[in-house]
């Protein structure tokens, strides 16, 4: 038991170290969807690309997380939005 609680207050010890020097124990990476790397290309927010499609910021939402996948025009405008922002970005100019 006596090492037990001699290795929990070195690491309660080490922890309070780390946050008086501002380094974070861990990081976390989150990589985002390749909608989401569209939209950000495009320079539009979730609303600005939702209304240029023609459905909900939620569905597009939704779509980012992974919750749902586009079907028909959407996913073919998508296709066409990761493989040449720039059309996009002249739709939205239109």
């Amino acid at each position: 038991m006596d090492k037990e609680m001699e290795k929990f207050q070195q690491d309660l010890l080490e922890s309070v170290q780390q946050m008086k020097a501002g380094k974070a124990a861990r990081t976390t990476q989150v990589a985002l969807s390749p909608i989401a790397e569209a939209r950000n290309r495009l320079g539009m927010s979730q609303s600005e690309l939702a209304a240029l499609m023609g459905v909900s910021p939620r569905t597009l939402q939704d779509w980012e997380q992974g919750r749902r996948k586009p079907t028909g025009a959407a996913q073919t405008l998508l296709r066409v939005a990761i493989a040449h922002p720039e059309a996009l970005r002249d739709l939205k100019a239109a």
